[in-house]
């Protein structure tokens, strides 16, 4: 019984540091997610057609650069 327990306290820091990692991970993932749909969110808006603004076409153009300066600020 003895040996374990000197098993489990081996294994202990190896589980600790992998248990952090994914953590990590997940952590990043999730901000990538977040940035991608506000991306999307940015584009769709941009996209929409609301007959009360001025259709110059500006939003297009504006949506896709909001789009792709959030993607670029997340390494994205």
């Amino acid at each position: 019984m003895c040996s374990h327990h000197s098993h489990e306290s081996a294994d202990g820091p190896g589980r600790d540091a992998q248990a952090g990692r994914s953590e990590e991970r997940l952590h990043r993932l999730e901000t990538q997610v977040q940035t991608l749909a506000e991306a999307v969110r940015t584009l769709a808006q941009g996209l929409e057609k609301i007959p009360t603004q001025d259709p110059s076409g500006e939003e297009p153009a504006r949506g896709a650069r909001m789009a792709h300066e959030l993607l670029l600020s997340q390494g994205l």
